[in-house]
């Protein structure tokens, strides 16, 4: 049976996300709250070059307090196509143009409380300019092979979710697009 919301309130309203509580009905006239992130979604996508190798980007990430290699991504602004924020992501973060696009898969990433969803995008790149970062961004752009980036999972140096899910994507498809 689904839950029927009777109330919301807004708690909190940020440049990224939204927090809010939901009243919600459950089964035999009962009540729970909900608490909910409400957030736009974002892009990621596994870039490959020329060489055959694996574009990542690793940024200090405040929330952890920690480095993290991930695929290029990006916050997707409203009502924009997920295949244009990786291709500008791609480009802000690692200077390579993206013309050839494939759509991967989507996912939530927390579904128990959060609206966030993620769109992975494979791609092959060819051209590169300068990056471009936003003032805000300090990103060390990686080239590696996918064996290299299977050991850093393995090794837990790669642990954000969406990199791992597009790698071991490639992983499984290497045979038909490398």
């Amino acid at each position: 049976m689904p839950e029927k919301t009777v109330s919301t309130k807004d708690i909190y309203t940020g440049k990224v996300i939204t927090v809010k509580v939901s009243t919600v009905e459950i089964k035999d006239q009962k009540y729970s709250q909900r608490e909910i992130v409400t957030h736009p979604g974002g892009a990621c996508v596994v870039a490959i070059n020329e060489s055959k190798k694996i574009i990542l980007v690793r940024q200090f990430r405040k929330p952890i307090e920690n480095y993290t290699i991930e695929l290029p991504a990006g916050k997707l602004e409203s009502n924009e196509d997920p295949k244009n924020c990786i291709k500008r992501e791609l480009h802000e973060e690692t200077g390579y143009i993206s013309h050839d696009i494939k759509f991967i898969q989507s996912f939530y990433t927390s579904p128990g409380f959060s609206t966030e969803r993620i769109y992975i995008y494979f791609s092959k790149v060819k051209e590169k300019n300068e990056p471009n970062p936003e003032d805000d961004e300090m990103i060390d752009v990686l080239e590696v092979s996918l064996n290299e980036a299977l050991d850093m999972i393995k090794r837990n140096e790669i642990s954000d979710a969406k990199t791992i899910i597009g790698i071991n994507w490639l992983k499984d498809n290497e045979n038909e697009l490398l």
